[in-house]
């Protein structure tokens, strides 16, 4: 398996792992989409047969990998035993590169069914597709959605609005201070009034004196 002291090819400021000090409890593991599938079954053999979490990373000016596909495994000791005999936990955390011309890496839903979903979410919102997987379809976006929502690169207002022009009155510095409201929101704020006020009534006595 690859070390994780050596810094991959070509990396630079922009990726984090690379410059990063190792973490205490967890090994640090950076692969490419062709061992990933290989990387994972030796670790599962090799008692890591936890999955704790499965994720994606866009660093979008990267090069070559613009992604990493993340996962975050454990291995817990396997007999009970005495407090000191037990040890701690063992983390790994495997990084899988991807580049943005080639987003594709295999699915992994048939060792650990936790990462059935999460693979869906990565699909979803980053683009990322998983070969294999049984059901790979959007998980949180409707089908019809254009584009992947958490790649840096996505429009702040989605794909179809920012092809609509934004209104001219539609920034709160084009309206002057004070000016009064008007349409639904003067409508909502007499109802509010108008409530107040029959709430009020309701409390005074015959005489018009509070009670």
């Amino acid at each position: 398996m690859p070390s994780s002291q050596a810094p991959p090819a070509g990396a630079t400021a922009l990726d984090p792992t690379a410059v990063r000090p190792d973490i205490a409890d967890a090994r640090i593991l950076r692969v490419t989409p062709d061992a990933v599938r290989a990387t994972l079954e030796g670790l599962r053999a090799d008692g890591f047969t936890m999955l704790l979490d499965l994720g994606a990373v866009d660093y979008l000016e990267r090069e070559p990998a613009r992604f990493d596909v993340v996962y975050h495994l454990l291995r817990l000791p396997q007999r009970a035993a005495e407090v000191d005999a037990i040890g701690t936990p063992e983390r790994v955390r495997v990084l899988c590169g991807v580049r943005a011309d080639a987003t594709i890496v295999p699915t992994v839903s048939d060792l650990w069914a936790s990462a059935d979903w999460a693979e869906r979410e990565v699909f979803d919102l980053f683009g990322i597709s998983f070969a294999g997987h049984p059901d790979l379809r959007r998980i949180q976006m409707p089908d019809d959605w254009e584009g992947h929502p958490l790649r840096k690169d996505y429009p702040l207002r989605g794909v179809a609005r920012e092809r609509t022009p934004r209104p001219s009155f539609a920034l709160k510095s084009n309206v002057a201070a004070g000016t009064p409201a008007a349409g639904r929101t003067a409508a909502g704020l007499q109802k509010q009034i108008a409530d107040v006020r029959r709430q009020a009534d309701g409390l005074k006595t015959e005489d018009g004196k509070p009670r």
